[in-house]
């Protein structure tokens, strides 16, 4: 892969990594009540621990989980906000029970968003010599930095292709998984994050990659664990220059008002040893 392949440049969005439309999952076309009882029950939570929550009779909240009543806008947003719904999801409730949706959806392209298309670019080509990338909801790669290039040598290439899937990319056995030294340790940890997203989203895109994910061949055990394994899950990355090691942290937006906005994360990894700090200080040195 070339350096000049705009794909893994900081600017890059693949065109064919659209945002879906809030109706995914058939979540616009079901009844208000019926998503509500979902979400209340994903948060384990009875009718009367909610109701006492949000200062609402046991029996409303019955009858508007039932379709019997129509909450009232306020209500509804009350009862996003206990359920923590992400802003997805309270468009697909407002608009289940007739309401203006509250957040809007844009692609990260539009011209509307080139401001914080402008921060994440800095972000991530701040971050090099080390590598950084920004995906959306599903793991889908929307940008990265230059240093993302170090790691993708000898990966299918079909892998390559957008709409490019890290997580599918990471464990896939013609993709970075052969090279990954603690693949059982890492394939654990990715596993436990998206299934977590599941929990919290119920999003039926991110239940079929985990299916996907969790059918991939998993080695019996791993090399011994690195040092840093009692901090932090690391990734240990087999390259032509060694064994890299890399801890990731996660950045999301703290106060999104809009619906790509707050489904956008940006990961960053850091080197968890002072030999693989040297190693891409040296590889992005180069011309």
């Amino acid at each position: 892969m070339q350096a000049s392949d705009p794909e893994f440049l900081p600017s890059a969005v693949p065109s064919r990594s659209p945002v879906l439309p809030l109706e995914s999952g058939g979540a616009r076309t079901r009844p208000v009540g019926d998503q509500l009882r979902d979400w209340r029950q994903r948060r384990h939570l009875s009718q009367l621990e909610l109701s006492l929550d949000v200062d609402v009779s046991t029996r409303h909240l019955s009858y508007v989980e039932t379709g019997r009543a129509l909450p009232s806008r306020e209500l509804l947003l009350r009862l996003a906000e206990r359920l923590d719904v992400p802003p997805r999801g309270r468009n697909a409730l407002l608009l289940a029970a007739g309401y203006a949706p509250m957040f809007r959806e844009r692609p990260l392209d539009d011209p509307s968003l080139v401001a914080a298309r402008a921060v994440i670019e800095r972000v991530l080509a701040g971050h090099e010599p080390y590598p950084a990338l920004a995906i959306d909801r599903h793991w889908t790669l929307l940008m990265a930095n230059r240093a993302v290039e170090a790691l993708f040598i000898g990966i299918e290439p079909a892998l390559l292709a957008p709409p490019l899937n890290v997580l599918r990319l990471s464990l896939h056995p013609e993709g970075l998984a052969p090279r990954i030294a603690n693949l059982a340790e890492w394939r654990a940890h990715l596993l436990h994050r998206v299934a977590q997203q599941v929990e919290a989203s119920a999003d039926p895109v991110l239940e079929a990659l985990l299916v996907e994910l969790r059918a991939y061949p998993c080695p019996a055990r791993d090399e011994a664990p690195h040092a840093i394994a009692a901090i932090a899950v690391p990734l240990r990355i087999v390259t032509p220059h060694g064994t890299l090691s890399f801890i990731s942290t996660t950045t999301i937006f703290g106060t999104p008002v809009d619906v790509t906005l707050a489904e956008l994360a940006l990961e960053c990894f850091y080197p968890a040893d002072e030999a693989t700090a040297d190693v891409m200080r040296t590889i992005m040195a180069r011309p």
